[in-house]
């Protein structure tokens, strides 16, 4: 172990006002253990435009009270240098390991710099903030969370004034401002922060139960898991104060628990993470289950199909509550980002709804102006963007089971509904080549061969057209992505994940439905996308 790395971790020590994270790093030290050690001193987690995410331990590269203190006082000092001081800073957080101290953190530090801070009196979905901080009219909001993140995470999410995720400058001036933040000792702490509860919660529920009208049906049969995390009782309360029956719930997950103890991934995308709510509604005959992530900013929707269930995609929900809420031809824009399917363009364009592509991520789709509807393919949607400019896994709960009631109304499942797109739009199929990585520099190592050597061919198509992301557009701000146009309609999207370590490829294929046939069609989009899938593997050399 050199001196500088002791040196530094002993310095570390010396401030760190958690007595966990000090004697874990004690223990480091006293084992010598220099390569962990040397991964905790490395650098620093850094600051963008997804806030602070990383494992929960000691060390700058680590999340921890030191580092949760540093960012507090630069966003204070952010918001008092943009005079954005005329409100308070809403605090949320959610129930994974040291989220309330991170979050308490953070009001004594806003508190500390003069400014008000309010703090939510228990853990809460992170949309409740994104809605508080119009509704309180604040000049910022934080929420503590790694949203679907593994139990080891956690994470530090920041809004402005307008309800939205940060974006750039914003994200690197708060940087900056984190970087120049002194000692710990050196940064003032109050304890006089407000606290707010009912009140937020109600006015949020409220705004979700007028979403659906009175004389919509109402009867579905609902299984429902949060996956062990925040969601449970503020979506039982909208679906009951929107009038549906409340859902039976799994109990095995119905609870917060930082360790996620049933599932390998705390992410209703991963395989097997929503097994539990599929048994559950197999025994009950529920007509459709659905799961938030431990957050509750995402929704995840699973269905009878076929004598079994099967959960739907993110785009072919994104497609099922765009047809749904701009077939009345609302006055405004529909959002999508693009890795999202090409379909909501062509339900837009039926309805004459103005239309937009984004960079991935809310934090774009969010400030679209005249947003009436957005989603991004990871589950993720706005269905009311008045109320919330951000992903709201609660109110789309309660849209798909109006959207399902009615369905069920009619004599029709959502599968159906799909069917129905398909023959009017076309069969858009998606899929994902997802690579985890334990090297960060493999994903690098690949964009670059992608970028020096193009494919000309992915599965059966020839690529028309390559886009490099990263140089941006009069459109969409540069990003590390790569877009390739493929022939007869088909579409690949490469880019690295900003906020796992993951190199993420997104497929769509286009499919004419033949004589009303949707079946043949599925058959041929599946060959077709498991051919470019193949070919990417390849390419990719992962």
């Amino acid at each position: 172990m050199t001196d500088e790395l002791r040196a530094a971790a002993e310095a570390w020590l010396s401030e760190d006002p958690d007595p966990d994270t000090r004697a874990e790093l004690q223990q480091l030290l006293d084992a010598g253990d220099t390569a962990e050690l040397a991964d905790r001193f490395a650098g620093t987690l850094e600051f963008g435009t997804a806030g602070l995410r990383g494992a929960v331990g000691a060390g700058p590269n680590r999340m921890n009270r030191v580092v949760v203190i540093r960012a507090a006082a630069g966003l204070a000092a952010y918001l008092k240098a943009n005079g954005l001081t005329d409100g308070p800073v809403l605090i949320g957080y959610d129930a994974r390991h040291k989220s309330d101290v991170f979050a308490q953190d953070t009001a004594a530090v806003v508190r500390g710099a003069g400014l008000d801070a309010v703090l939510l009196d228990r853990h809460t979905p992170t949309p409740v903030i994104a809605f508080g901080i119009r509704h309180l009219k604040a000049v910022a909001g934080v929420v503590v969370t790694a949203s679907h993140n593994p139990p080891q995470d956690n994470g530090y999410k920041v809004y402005l004034g307008d309800g939205s995720q940060i974006v750039p400058p914003a994200d690197a001036e708060i940087a900056a401002a984190i970087a120049a933040v002194g000692p710990l000792e050196s940064v003032p702490r109050g304890d006089d922060w407000q606290t707010t509860g009912d009140e937020l919660l109600n006015a949020y529920l409220d705004r979700i139960a007028e979403l659906v009208p009175a004389d919509a049906p109402r009867e579905l049969n609902v299984a429902y898991t949060p996956l062990h995390g925040v969601g449970r009782l503020l979506a039982e309360d909208a679906v009951a104060r929107a009038g549906f029956a409340v859902p039976s719930v799994v109990a095995s997950q119905a609870d917060p628990d930082p360790d996620f103890p049933t599932v390998n991934f705390p992410n209703p995308e991963e395989p097997g993470a929503i097994d539990a709510a599929l048994e559950l509604a197999r025994e009950i005959g529920a007509d459709i289950a659905v799961a938030n992530d431990p957050d509750a900013d995402r929704c995840a929707v699973a269905v009878p199909d076929a004598g079994d269930w099967r959960m739907l995609r993110g785009d072919e929900l994104g497609a099922l509550l765009g047809e749904f809420l701009l077939s009345s031809r609302p006055d405004g824009v529909a959002a999508c980002s693009i890795v999202s399917s090409s379909l909501l363009g062509k339900i837009a364009a039926a309805y004459d709804v103005r239309y937009v592509e984004t960079l991935t991520g809310f934090k774009w789709i969010g400030r679209v102006p005249e947003l009436v509807f957005g989603y991004e393919e990871a589950l993720g949607y706005c269905v009311d963007p008045t109320a919330v400019k951000d992903k709201d896994g609660v109110s789309t709960l309660v849209r798909v089971l109006e959207l399902a009631a009615r369905a069920k109304a009619d004599g029709k499942t959502l599968v159906d509904l799909l069917d129905e797109l398909a023959i009017k739009y076309g069969l858009h199929a998606t899929d994902q080549l997802s690579v985890r990585v334990e090297d960060l520099s493999l994903i690098q190592t690949a964009m670059t061969s992608l970028r020096t050597t193009p494919p000309a061919q992915l599965g059966a198509h020839s690529v028309v057209r390559v886009d490099d992301l990263a140089q941006g557009s009069a459109e969409l701000p540069p990003t590390d992505g790569l877009r390739y146009t493929l022939s007869e309609g088909a579409r690949v999207v490469v880019r690295p994940s900003g906020t796992e370590p993951k190199l993420k490829c997104y497929l769509e294929v286009v499919i004419e439905v033949q004589d009303g046939d949707v079946a043949a069609a599925r058959v041929a989009a599946a060959t077709d996308l498991a051919g470019i899938k193949q070919a990417l593997s390849t390419a990719l050399g992962l």
